[in-house]
C-alpha cells in the first residue's frame, strides 16, 4: 500500500458522511492557492502574549475550585523521528465536568461552572514536553444523529513559528464506551491511527489524594503521526 493511502486512512477525510457537518463544510471544487497574507505572518496570530502563571492549569484561572475530577495531561510533541519540537505553543479547549462548553452557542442544559473557563496554553520546552492540569470533561449531545453524543475530550491546537503551521487533533480517554459510536473518532479507517488519539492513564504521573495522570504524546507528520483535522 502507497504511503499517501496509508496517509489517508490514518487522517480524518475531509467528507464523511456520517459525520453531518462535513457535508456542508467539505470542498466541492479544486482548492485555490491564495497570495501571501496573515498567513505569512512570524508568530501566531491567536494567542501571540506572554504565557502566564496559571495558563497552564485550567483548575487555578479563577477564585474557587472548578467542579470534577482533576487531571494531569501531559506528554511529548515530536516529529517522526523522535526529535523533539521545541518551542511550539500549544493550546488547549474542552467542556466542563457536565459536559458543557464556556461558549455562548452551547445551550446543553447542563450547568456552567463559574470557577472553569475550559481554556489554556503552553509552550513545549526544551525535549517537546508539556503539560497541563484540568478537569476531566464530561461527554454531551451534539445533534448530529439519533440519540448523538460526543465522547469526552480535550482539544489541541499546535502552532510552529508561522499561523500557516498550526495542527488541530482531539484527545480521548481510555476505555470510553461512546468511542464505538462517534463518527468523528470513527471517521479515521486505521485503528491504529484512531489509537494515537486516545490518551493512557499513566500513575507515575498521577499525583496522590490530587489528581489522575493521563500521557498523551503528539507525532506532527510521518507515517506514525497523530490524525489531524482537516489536514489535505
Amino acid at each position: 500500500m502507497s504511503t499517501r493511502s496509508n496517509l489517508s486512512r490514518s487522517q480524518p477525510p475531509l467528507l464523511y458522511a456520517p459525520y453531518r457537518a462535513t457535508v456542508r463544510r467539505a470542498p466541492t471544487k479544486p482548492l485555490l492557492r491564495l497570495p501571501a497574507a496573515l498567513s505569512d505572518l512570524e508568530v501566531p496570530v491567536y494567542g501571540w502574549w506572554p504565557i502566564g502563571e496559571t495558563d497552564n492549569d485550567l483548575t487555578r484561572q479563577h477564585p474557587n475550585e472548578p467542579h470534577g475530577q482533576r487531571i494531569i495531561v501531559a506528554g511529548r510533541v515530536v516529529e517522526e523521528t523522535g526529535r523533539p519540537v521545541s518551542g511550539a505553543l500549544i493550546e488547549i479547549w474542552q467542556a466542563n465536568a457536565a459536559g458543557r462548553y464556556h461558549h455562548v452557542k452551547d445551550d446543553h442544559p447542563a450547568p456552567l461552572d463559574p470557577n472553569f473557563t475550559g481554556a489554556g496554553r503552553t509552550v513545549t520546552d526544551a525535549d517537546g514536553r508539556y503539560q497541563f492540569t484540568t478537569i476531566k470533561p464530561g461527554a454531551y449531545p451534539w445533534r448530529n444523529h439519533d440519540n448523538a453524543w460526543r465522547p469526552a475530550h480535550v482539544h489541541f491546537s499546535l502552532f510552529g513559528s508561522t499561523f500557516r503551521t498550526r495542527l488541530v487533533t482531539q484527545m480521548y480517554f481510555p476505555d470510553d464506551p461512546l468511542l464505538p459510536y462517534d463518527p468523528m473518532f470513527q471517521s479515521i479507517a486505521d485503528e491504529r491511527a484512531r489509537q494515537r488519539m486516545v490518551s493512557r492513564f499513566d500513575l507515575a504521573l498521577t499525583r496522590p489524594e490530587w489528581a489522575l495522570g493521563f500521557s498523551f504524546d503528539i507525532v506532527v507528520r510521518g507515517p506514525d503521526s497523530t490524525p489531524f483535522e482537516e489536514r489535505v
